[in-house]
């Protein structure tokens, strides 16, 4: 199957409900990944298109705060209802509440703004990162890989499909990836080039560049641990390893188009007590500082 990026325009698909206990309601389906729990950037990105359409026109997204509460099932609904907190002259406040089942699952707060003038600054780039086409995809470094063998720790013909191709984004890692081996030395840091595998299909309701902001929204959850995996010396299909999404905070700091590659610049900022914390920063191929990400996340067993 030629990967496609359908997978994630089709998690954006919401479908406006009767709200029940707040402003607007929206209703949006969780996509298949080959583990117990829906992935937490489905989430994170249906969070923000709901708030999204529910804001004016001339305001855009430029921070959103999440808790994640409770696992959530795979291919069901979710429920996502919106609070207007706030409508200012230059500022709009959202809050987003997710059920499911009946019983809230996540949260998140988002914040919108009108734009204005002021000073300029942007973090640098990264300047040791390869470029994307000199790295291996996903698919090109799990073709190797063959399910089954003590080599592949708990790797399953699903997950590695999953991981090859199925999470609507090609992914091109530095150092090499973290899914049955943390290669060389267990360093604090990685660089991640992440490009939708085709042109991201029109999602009803929101405009091209709020399209954007939802699928940097939804890609950045898949690795931002990865760092803290990578210095522990731990790899995503090691026997025992637990993960899971606890809070995440993201901050879009200039307009961003989804039609070239992106470089995830990631480091570990602590391990502790079973959870760890990762940073990132968006950076387009000129190395124009586009997001900042800040995860943390339960990390538990795999010795």
């Amino acid at each position: 199957m030629t990967p496609t990026s359908q997978v994630l325009t089709d998690a954006l698909a919401l479908t406006v409900v009767e709200p029940e206990a707040y402003d607007q309601a929206f209703v949006a389906t969780t996509q298949y990944c080959p583990w117990p729990k829906a992935y937490g950037g489905d989430m994170v990105a249906q969070a923000a298109v709901a708030a999204m359409r529910s804001v004016a026109d001339d305001r855009a997204m430029h921070s959103m705060h999440s808790y994640f509460m409770r696992p959530v099932d795979i291919g069901a609904q979710v429920r996502y209802e919106v609070e207007r907190l706030r409508d200012g002259r230059g500022y709009s406040t959202r809050q987003v509440r997710a059920f499911q089942g009946g019983k809230p699952v996540y949260v998140a707060m988002a914040s919108f703004h009108t734009g204005e003038d002021g000073g300029e600054y942007a973090a640098d780039a990264p300047r040791d990162v390869p470029a994307p086409e000199r790295l291996a995809s996903s698919a090109a470094y799990l073709a190797g890989v063959e399910p089954g063998t003590p080599e592949a720790g708990t790797t399953t013909a699903e997950s590695k499909a999953y991981w090859s191709g199925g999470r609507s984004f090609d992914m091109r890692h530095e150092p090499g990836p973290v899914y049955v081996r943390v290669e060389g030395k267990p360093v604090a840091h990685q660089g991640v080039w992440v490009r939708p595998f085709d042109t991201l299909r029109p999602v009803e309701g929101l405009r091209e560049d709020q399209l954007a902001l939802a699928a940097l929204a939804y890609v950045c959850d898949y690795t931002i641990l990865e760092p803290v995996l990578r210095v522990l010396g731990l790899a995503w299909a090691q026997s025992g390893l637990v993960t899971a999404s606890l809070d995440h905070a993201m901050w879009f700091h200039r307009p961003v188009a989804m039609d070239d590659w992106l470089l995830y610049a990631q480091e570990a900022d602590s391990a502790h007590a079973g959870r760890g914390l990762g940073l990132g920063r968006f950076f387009t191929r000129d190395g124009t500082h586009v997001a900042t990400v800040a995860q943390e996340g339960l990390i538990r067993g795999g010795g």
